[in-house]
């Protein structure tokens, strides 16, 4: 096995630093590192539109993101501020869908990004990790939804 390079060691330690995947080894997240990339976003860039393809996720490693959908009135509507751990894009990955969100930098940000292809290479060449992986963004986005379930009923009452 070739020594990791720099790059790979720093998405290592990016992942181990989000908290998403508790589930997994020291010696998985160096293998998932070589799947991942970084990227880094300005103030005000759109990472994604409502309504795109969903080719990739991310996990946000500093900055904050906003995440908007269109209003009655066409104008977008911040739903959410996304901190520093958490993951976003992950639905439109694992089912298809087309992106039910924008996501725009509200402030500089560095992002972790997993493409769709990504995933499936890592599923065909590392699937015990890749199930992790998948296993832990369902776990948040079921958590998520307990979220918003919660949210729900307290304005119906």
């Amino acid at each position: 096995m070739s020594e990791p390079t720099l790059l790979n060691k720093e998405i290592r330690d990016w992942l181990m630093d989000c908290g998403l995947f508790d589930q997994l080894l020291p010696v998985d997240f160096a293998a998932a590192s070589g799947y991942f990339s970084i990227s880094t976003i300005a103030q005000g860039e759109a990472i994604f539109h409502e309504g795109d393809a969903g080719s990739f996720m991310c996990i946000l490693h500093t900055g904050q993101v906003a995440v908007q959908k269109t209003g009655p009135d066409g104008q977008p509507v911040t739903i959410a501020t996304l901190r520093s751990g958490r993951a976003f894009g992950e639905m439109a990955v694992l089912d298809g869908e087309r992106r039910s969100a924008s996501c725009i930098a509200a402030t500089d940000c560095q992002l972790l990004n997993l493409g769709k292809d990504s995933l499936e290479k890592m599923l065909n060449d590392a699937p015990k990790i890749a199930a992790k992986i998948i296993r832990a963004l369902a776990v948040s986005l079921s958590k998520r939804l307990r979220m918003a379930d919660g949210q729900l009923l307290s304005q119906q009452v």
